[in-house]
């Protein structure tokens, strides 16, 4: 309903009051559209733009509800939960060793090198890895996670699809294998606890290294999601890290977990295996998409509006997709370009995602800085026409528009 039938509504109901005939709890008319509680935080006129579109979809009368889609990690919170669970996981002994000790079968993109070097580093014939105190394997965990490289300077992973898969990020999930879903929620909100209190800009000792130890939930993010759900607005959450994670973490915005997609494992008699869902073409078991970049485009087709088989990885009609969408980084690109509405960016100074987001060929991008310690300007320009996008085989190619033509370099403008 637009403002002017609204507020012909609102007028003929009171006029009606004024006779009598109207009940009382009808005398005020529709219920206002909610708009953002806090102007903190937002750049320009961003938290206007958000207002009238809330506006513009609230409580739509067509029998469908208008669909926003957030990223979580750095979109909604401040820092990786992802990272602040596998941190809380090394430093309590919880990641189990591979069946017979081979780490190849940990991940299908685990070089040979990544394998030895963790075989070497970490014990076999325990029930888990004690991490807590052996730092040969807690570095070593730590490097091919978190760097891609064996602590000797190694390729940990390879043979990917870069626009489907990460294999860093599917690890995590992976070294999840042998644990029931409840057991690492557990994990999780453990995790969360400890990262919540913790003073921000905290560490913590994991091996031999000092990492991150908080993570804040950003205020403006809660106030926008639940500005949306007041308004009939389907909030869903897409992330690259492990669901049951992100499950514990979404409680915290009003988010239900059926309402999160996530990497997902395969299960074995209720316990997970270090084998991934699947989406698409990929069936479960074939590890070779998560939800990142075009795998996250995978994901909302098929669990959220439906779609099966290879239909799922190709762009849905305009009437079905996501009216609003909210990400910080190329990983996100695919389905913040899938939305028809607004597409919000907190800038992370991330290639490919700035280059779109400052291109703006439609004018629906939305650039805003993080909300906790925001990033400082990028000095040189995004390398939109050379390097901005990396393909599939992880070559670093232009940026181009749906057209072809290729995005110019682009001057960091918000921050």
């Amino acid at each position: 309903m637009n403002d002017k039938l609204r507020a012909s509504a609102a007028a003929a109901a009171l006029a009606l009051a004024a006779t009598g005939l109207l009940p009382a709890a009808a005398e005020a008319g529709p219920a206002a559209c909610p708009t953002l509680k806090t102007s903190d935080g937002w750049y320009g006129e961003n938290k206007a733009r958000i207002d009238a579109l809330i506006a513009d979809h609230c409580h739509d009368e067509d029998g469908r509800k208008p669909l926003a889609v957030f990223d979580w990690d750095n979109t909604v919170v401040k820092n990786d939960v992802g990272d602040a669970t596998f941190y809380w996981l090394l430093r309590n002994d919880r990641i189990r060793p591979p069946r017979a000790g081979d780490w190849s079968t940990t991940s299908r993109h685990l070089t040979p090198e990544a394998a030895t070097a963790l075989g070497e580093a970490c014990p076999t014939g325990v029930r888990t890895l004690p991490t807590a105190t052996d730092t040969d394997c807690a570095d070593e965990l730590l490097a091919v996670y978190g760097s891609g490289t064996t602590t000797g300077g190694k390729t940990a992973f390879t043979g990917h699809d870069h626009r489907r898969m990460e294999p860093q990020y599917a690890w995590l999930a992976q070294l999840l294998h042998g644990w029931t879903t409840r057991q690492v929620e557990s994990f999780a909100a453990a995790a969360r606890a400890e990262n919540l209190a913790a003073p921000q800009g905290a560490t913590q000792q994991v091996g031999t290294s000092r990492v991150t130890g908080w993570v804040r939930y950003y205020e403006q993010q809660r106030d926008l999601i639940g500005a949306l759900q007041r308004a009939g607005f389907d909030v869903r959450i897409v992330s690259a890290s492990p669901e049951p994670v992100v499950d514990v973490w979404a409680k915290g915005v009003g988010v239900d977990p059926s309402h999160t997609l996530g990497i997902r494992n395969t299960t074995d008699q209720g316990r997970l295996t270090s084998h991934l869902k699947g989406c698409g073409t990929v069936r479960d078991g074939e590890d070779t998409m998560i939800t990142y970049i075009d795998g996250k485009r995978c994901w909302i087709n098929q669990d959220v509006l439906g779609v099966r088989g290879p239909a799922a990885e190709r762009v849905q009609p305009a009437a079905r997709r996501q009216v609003f969408a909210a990400g910080d980084s190329d990983t996100d690109v695919t389905f913040l370009r899938d939305a028809t509405g607004l597409r919000l960016v907190l800038n992370r100074n991330k290639n490919e995602l700035m280059c779109r987001a400052y291109d703006n060929g439609d004018g629906r991008w939305i650039v805003n800085p993080m909300f906790i310690e925001p990033r400082k300007q990028k000095p040189a320009p995004y390398p939109c026409a050379t390097t901005g996008y990396t393909a599939t085989d992880g070559t670093p190619q232009p940026v181009r528009r749906p057209d072809g033509s290729v995005v110019p370099d682009q001057q960091d403008t918000v921050f």
